[in-house]
């Protein structure tokens, strides 16, 4: 892989009153000194592998969805719901090595790639109807760590797997084999926190993890396909289906009680995504009621109803 240019980031004392547009610091992000990575390039390449057939449902009505990121833990969950409704849908999913693959049965709809090389991934996503986005950074701890002496943990990001290089290259090559593949609708999943650059998530590795988040959630926004943005609040490994979901906007979530979320819940409203247009085009905060309070969640389509946030 080619060397990657890191870009300096110097927070502004500004930032910590969240009226700083993200979406305009990270388009002012240098990518041209990159040009491997460069927009015309990748419509270039993404042209080169154009198919001439165009996507449809089969004749049984399914739709076929792709989940990338199907070994991690809320992809798993997304990759396991589509196979179980085999009568809606075709279900594949993208893994970065063999061992996630056989991780998850090993089955022939499940494909290795590597998001950051755009010819790995281009197979997988040949003749879906949909996509659902579920790749992230993953930040290491450095061993040593004894939280008996007291202070914080630190962390790094392997060679290879920087959120410039997975969040923001990574997204941006599936959207453009998306586009390229002629897909009706992308769903990505993404992480509350973005407004504020002060977020502690982009300190983790120096990585700015929820800058190249939000560049690639505007360069999907910006690409012409129809999307649906979730921006997830804290993940939790609990079952779904049993609490009431709640939405929001620009990380008002955070500022309450309510900032955390299922894994199975994301999953579930990752896939209903697909079946409701009053869910395209929008993006959006999302977090639950604890479990015992309010009423669980069952009508997507008056969840998706109540949004109207674009990005």
């Amino acid at each position: 892989m080619a060397a990657m240019t890191r870009v300096p980031f110097t927070p502004s004392s500004s930032t910590a009153n969240h009226n700083v547009n993200v979406c305009c610091l990270v388009n002012r992000i240098n990518i041209s000194t990159t040009p491997q990575f460069s927009t015309s390039f990748a419509f270039n390449r993404a042209k080169k592998f154009r198919r001439i057939s165009v996507v449809a449902m089969s004749d049984s009505g399914k739709s076929t969805v792709l989940v990338t990121g199907a070994g991690g833990r809320t992809g798993q969950i997304v990759y396991k719901k589509l196979k179980e409704r085999s009568d809606q849908y075709t279900a594949r999913g993208l893994v970065r090595t063999q061992e996630s693959k056989e991780k998850i049965g090993g089955e022939d709809d499940v494909y290795v790639g590597d998001i950051t090389n755009f010819e790995s991934i281009v197979s997988a996503i040949d003749g879906i109807d949909a996509l659902i986005i579920l790749t992230s950074a993953v930040p290491k701890m450095k061993p040593g760590f004894d939280p008996a002496k007291g202070g914080r943990p630190e962390f790094y990001f392997e060679d290879g797997a920087f959120p410039e290089q997975v969040d923001w290259i990574g997204q941006k090559n599936q959207i453009d084999a998306a586009k390229a593949a002629g897909v009706k609708q992308i769903v990505l999943v993404g992480s509350m926190g973005g407004t504020n650059l002060d977020n502690p998530l982009n300190s983790l590795g120096n990585g700015n993890i929820l800058v190249w988040k939000r560049k690639a959630e505007q360069y999907l926004v910006d690409s012409g396909i129809p999307y649906t943005i979730i921006r997830a609040g804290g993940l939790q490994d609990k079952d779904g289906g049993i609490r009431e979901l709640l939405v929001g906007k620009d990380d008002e979530l955070l500022q309450t009680e309510t900032r955390t979320i299922a894994r199975a819940d994301v999953a579930e409203v990752s896939i209903q995504a697909l079946n409701f247009e009053e869910a395209k085009y929008k993006a959006f905060d999302l977090a639950s009621k604890p479990e015992g309070t309010g009423t669980p969640t069952k009508d997507f389509k008056a969840l998706f109803s109540q949004i109207t946030a674009r990005f």
